[in-house]
């Protein structure tokens, strides 16, 4: 039974043993290399203009506007002598354009009401966007398009910083010495490292999310970032937008990518993010049913029950005999049936950390930082599909241990810091 779960999964590209992490790391260096030098690439290496000096004041207030995918959180923030945040005014709405279109005017008035009344509290505004923007010299930056089900077509283009002190100006407000720094999010994760590292000796930082989609930042020398003439000597964070990567895919994969909603771009993000894990496994589930690998009565009571998202396909994993989850219910006084599914699923989720080891293995080499153990580089990982995912976290470790450090000898450590969205993006406004 085993041994054809295992042809099945062999012949659609899914087995992880099919995934070369030498190969997969080759092809992504190329595609890091190529969106640096401003060639076309999968990867748009977008610049943050932060380098690894940012500088973390204790005592100084910095307000904060962390604007998620459904979310809108505002708030003051302080740094203590131990460089450990403190968080208050705290407030929370949902985003514009959510329920409906709205207008630049209105997008932005929203913002200002959330902060109009810490606004004379600080001169500096850190800003997570957690949309794809391009980042200007001046730390503003553009939207590029939304994501997330956000309606505001006039935004698109503009410059979110200068739009939002114009529109406190217009409400009577003194904006001349206002700052504003614009960051994503994945760059605001990687920030928010800085403040770990303070009593710790790092020798670079990275940021990682893996929740309903994925990204990846991290430093790079400037002298490599080729596409921004006349940089200064040193390096900057490189927003890597990693979940567009276009890499080797397996059959299954192509079929899969057919079926969502854009199937030419976002392939990385379709093999290991939230959004799709569960898609994905319930798309194996079916050409298995096709295949016969499942019981009429496995068939039966799976349809009827429905396609599994990512969190029911992890239950399954983490509580394979508590009837309370519809998938066991499906396998139930059926050990073959059983064990067909929890390999799918399982297998699934390996492959998915080996393709996370080998994006954070690319990172981390590209950089050309981790060699001294005495000086590892650290990755703050945030995201609830990375922690909450069953086997996949443990996936990743084991992928990342064997790759990275036995046969790359690069040193790391993974951290998990609360509100990192929040504190990197008043690291962000501090170094202004």
């Amino acid at each position: 039974m085993r041994s054809k779960v295992v042809d099945f999964l062999d012949e659609l590209g899914v087995n992880p043993d099919n995934v070369h992490m030498d190969n997969l790391c080759d092809s992504f260096t190329s595609e890091m290399q190529k969106g640096l030098k401003g060639e076309p690439s999968s990867l748009a290496m977008i610049a943050a203009y932060i380098g690894p000096d940012a500088t973390i004041v204790p005592g100084e207030k910095v307000i904060v506007i962390d604007a998620g995918g459904t979310n809108l959180r505002t708030c003051l923030v302080t740094f203590d002598t131990l460089l450990k945040p403190i968080i208050t005014h705290f407030k929370k709405t949902s985003m514009p354009g959510i329920a409906k279109e709205v207008s630049k005017k209105e997008f932005f008035s929203i913002f200002a009401d959330q902060i109009e009344d810490i606004i004379d509290l600080s001169d500096k505004i850190g800003f997570c966007f957690s949309y794809a923007a391009t980042i200007t010299s001046d730390h503003d930056g553009t939207p590029i398009a939304f994501s997330k089900e956000i309606k505001a077509p006039e935004v698109i283009g503009v410059k979110v910083g200068a739009s939002l002190l114009d529109e406190l100006a217009s409400r009577g407000f003194s904006v001349a010495h206002k700052k504003v720094a614009v960051v994503n999010d994945t760059v605001a994760t990687l920030l928010a490292g800085l403040a770990e590292g303070a009593t710790k000796h790092y020798d670079s930082y990275v940021g990682f999310i893996l929740g309903t989609g994925t990204n990846t930042a991290y430093f790079e020398q400037t002298q490599y970032i080729t596409k921004i003439p006349h940089l200064a000597p040193g390096s900057m964070v490189i927003n890597v937008e990693s979940g567009n990567f276009a890499g080797p895919r397996g059959k299954a994969d192509e079929l899969f990518c057919n079926t969502t909603k854009n199937p030419a771009i976002y392939h990385f993000e379709k093999m290991i993010s939230g959004a799709y894990l569960g898609a994905f496994a319930s798309f194996l589930i079916h050409k298995a049913m096709d295949q016969h690998l499942f019981s009429q009565d496995f068939c039966t009571r799976f349809i009827k029950e429905g396609d599994v998202n990512t969190t029911e396909m992890s239950h399954y994993l983490e509580m394979p005999f508590n009837l309370d989850y519809k998938l066991v219910r499906c396998v139930e006084n059926n050990e073959e049936d059983a064990l067909t599914l929890y390999t799918i699923i399982d297998t699934v989720i390996q492959r998915a950390g080996k393709q996370t080891a080998a994006n954070l293995a690319s990172t981390i080499l590209k950089s050309g930082a981790g060699l001294d153990p005495r000086r590892p580089v650290c990755i703050n990982a945030d995201g609830t599909t990375f922690y909450k995912t069953a086997h996949l976290e443990k996936y990743t470790h084991f992928y990342l241990e064997q790759f990275l450090r036995q046969k790359h000898h690069r040193s790391f450590d993974f951290v998990c810091i609360d509100n990192s969205p929040t504190i990197g993006a008043a690291i962000a406004a501090l170094s202004l």
